[in-house]
């Protein structure tokens, strides 16, 4: 079933699709690297989504809103990104990646994804060889899709980013466990005082269980069906995450399981590092 807005899924605007949920990584930051190492009973199975059920959510997706092509893992370890890619031709596409398979993955990414952000994080042992990937995926790309940015995580010098004349977004550090404890500032709070990802966003892992947000959810609080067993509309109106929406609605979020600890507000929240240096 191919499903559009005129369907009642009116207010779904991005959908994170994991396509792998295995990494090349080992970040210091990681949340799901630190469960692997203190709570391995809660530890992800890694590996990837099949193919057939990429196709499956496609036909399901309404045209026209974001879809990621990620959530845990690293996108583009995915053994058929072109092939899925190539599936949502009517979404705006997006992955956010470490860049380490950038320049071999060239092929499937350049005039085919929509837009692109390379993940750089403070205290980063490969940052030198990753600057050196970008600057070599920067120069077979040219003026070609995909729009590229850098999210600098924590407190990352940006002189030498500046120099490759794309866009610097800047994002602060948080609990590795998840969106909690933030660093240096408050999240961002929207004005209506409701979570705009809740509103607006779902996110499907390799295993098509459908959850409210990306959020690190181990204990998978955040689940509302899986899409090998319902249709994604509706997963969308189910009667749980109706009823959790008007506890936003209500103020009383603290009634959601996987909300009830989190500090996010779906509005990311960025900083001047001159300006957490002079602690303001």
């Amino acid at each position: 079933m191919v499903i559009t807005m005129d369907n009642n899924v009116f207010g779904l605007i991005n959908i994170n699709i994991e396509l792998t949920n295995r990494c090349n990584k080992n970040c210091w930051m990681c949340g799901r690297r630190k469960i692997d190492r203190e709570y391995p009973e809660l530890a992800l199975k890694y590996g990837d989504m099949d193919f057939e059920l990429v196709k499956k959510i496609s036909e399901q997706v309404p045209p026209g809103i974001v879809v990621q092509l990620h959530n845990n893992g690293e996108p583009l370890l995915y053994p058929y990104f072109g092939k899925a890619l190539d599936l949502f031709k009517k979404n705006i596409t997006n992955i956010v990646t470490n860049g380490k398979l950038l320049v071999q993955k060239a092929d499937e990414i350049i005039d085919k994804l929509d837009t692109l952000s390379i993940s750089v994080f403070e205290n980063d042992e490969e940052s030198k060889e990753q600057y050196r990937i970008i600057e070599k995926f920067l120069k077979i790309k040219g003026s070609k899709k995909p729009f590229t940015s850098l999210r600098l995580i924590g407190e990352v010098d940006d002189k030498k980013y500046k120099e490759l004349n794309i866009l610097i977004i800047r994002r602060v550090l948080h609990s590795p466990l998840g969106s909690f404890n933030y660093k240096k500032l408050k999240p961002t709070i929207p004005e209506i005082g409701i979570c705009l990802d809740f509103l607006n966003h779902l996110a499907i892992n390799k295993n098509g269980d459908v959850s409210i947000c990306v959020r690190l959810d181990p204990k998978k609080l955040g689940v509302i069906g899986n899409i090998n067993d319902r249709a994604l509309l509706e997963i969308w109106n189910d009667k749980k995450r109706l009823e959790w929406k008007n506890y936003h609605i209500l103020g009383q979020r603290n009634k959601v399981p996987l909300c009830s600890f989190c500090h996010y507000w779906g509005v990311p929240t960025g900083f001047d590092l001159a300006d957490t240096k002079n602690n303001i």
